[in-house]
Parts: C-alpha cells; structure tokens; sequence
C-alpha cells in the first residue's frame, strides 16, 4: 500500500494544483466500504511497481426511484519517467474487463474526454446521466460512463454522485503528506486551480 500511495503521489503531484491529495484519497478509500479490493490493481516491470489503479462502488439515483450500481476507477497513476508507454491504458483495458466479469454493468469516471473516449467512454449527459448537483441543462464534460455490459445504461436517466471518499479536507491532506518526503508544491501552468 506504501508503495503505490508513493506512486501516486509522483505521478500527481502538481499536475492538477499545487501538491496533490490523490495519494490520500487512494489511502483512505482502502478502509471504506465502496472499495473493490478484486479491482485494486498493479502493473510491475523487474520487481518495480509501473502503475496502478483502485475502483470503488457507485451508483446512480434513478428519476424512477431506487439506484443502479456501477463503479468508477481512480486513481489511475503511472510512474512519470514511463508515462506514455500505454501501461495505463493497458491497466484500465484489464480492469474494466474484470469488472466486467465480476458483473458489474457500467464505469463511470471524471477525467479528461480526450483521453478516455478511446475506451469508449461517452458524456454521462449524453447517456442521460447527470453529475451531482449540477443543472441538468449543463454539461458536465469531464463526467463520463461507459457500458460493460450492452445496454445496461438503456433508458437509464438518473444523477451520478462521487462515493465519499473522494471527497477529503486539504488538512487531512497536509496531515497525510507528513508522512511522505517534502517536496515544493508550485503552481503551474496548465493547472486546473
């Protein structure tokens, strides 16, 4: 667990904003309910950890009452000095064709459309498939779903939230990051924040 929490530390850290908390959320998630442990995959090369990739349980609330179960992948993080390799798209290919096997029936994740239409991720909008509180008149572009099973999104039309854990306090963050080497946060171009 060490190991891939330091992965994902490097492997986020500055991307998005100043330092990162995806390491935290990785950490946390493991001792909550929504984790998939089956789902909880590395990728190694000569005894060294490449890339890996946690899933957890979602599920979508139905405008007809009752919730349909998906799940939803993230972290991804591949070691930056082998970003662009293709490791993490043959991490996700894997999973999600286990998820598949373990039956569940969708993915869903918040990521980049540009990236991840070529696993055949589609706008949860789209698909009528709404992210959290957002109006439905708006578009949600980083939220996507894929079908692993044909047609279980059909005639779905309901509202998507995160589960909990990806949900964490910059506190904790800094309280967990104590654990970890210091390293200068700096804000970059390109930085969502």
């Amino acid at each position: 667990y060490q190991l891939t929490e330091e992965l994902t530390r490097d492997a986020f850290w500055n991307k998005y904003h100043p330092g990162c908390s995806e390491h935290y959320v990785l950490h946390q998630f493991r001792d909550r309910s929504e984790f998939v442990p089956e789902l909880d995959y590395v990728t190694e090369d000569a005894g060294q950890i490449l890339a890996h990739i946690m899933y957890a349980r979602a599920e979508i609330q139905l405008d007809t009452g009752g919730v349909l179960p998906l799940v939803v992948f993230g972290p991804v993080s591949v070691r930056p000095d082998r970003q662009g390799e293709g490791i993490g798209s043959a991490i996700i290919r894997h999973t999600m064709e286990q998820a598949k096997r373990m039956g569940f029936g969708a993915v869903a994740i918040t990521g980049n459309p540009e990236y991840y239409k070529r696993f055949g991720f589609v706008s949860g909008h789209s698909m009528g498939i709404y992210y959290g509180e957002t109006p439905r008149t708006e578009e949600v572009p980083f939220f996507l779903v894929r079908e692993l099973i044909p047609g279980y999104l059909k005639d779905v039309s309901g509202t998507y939230f995160d589960p909990a854990g990806y949900q964490v306090s910059q506190q904790d963050v800094d309280e967990f990051d104590r654990r970890f080497p210091p390293r200068e946060k700096l804000r970059l171009p390109g930085q969502l924040e």
